[in-house]
């Protein structure tokens, strides 16, 4: 059972950890690193930017990252406008009220 444990961890540990392949940055990004980069990137439509920062960690450690954004970016909203999460969520989709 503790192997089992230890190689979960080690791959949880991976997968949210890269070292720098291309010589330019020699430390390695977390996942929400990546995802503040990543998605003010794509706000900006800057490509070689997107590209870059989907490279410092796994796909699933990007998706768990961006996810945690939104969350807290949304959170965040609704408590400036005194709104509740859903409505600002819904809001900025541009869905309607419920």
């Amino acid at each position: 059972m503790w192997g089992r444990l230890r190689k979960s961890w080690v791959g949880f540990r991976n997968a949210v950890r890269v070292e720098g392949g291309t010589g330019r940055d020699a430390r390695s990004h977390n996942l929400f690193e990546a995802a503040a980069a990543y998605v003010s990137a794509c706000a900006e439509d800057d490509q070689d930017r997107i590209d870059e920062a989907a490279g410092w960690v796994s796909p699933e450690a990007l998706s768990f990252g961006v996810n945690e954004l939104a969350c807290r970016a949304v959170i965040a909203l609704a408590r400036e406008r005194d709104e509740s999460p859903r409505t600002v969520a819904r809001a900025l989709l541009g869905l309607p009220a419920t």
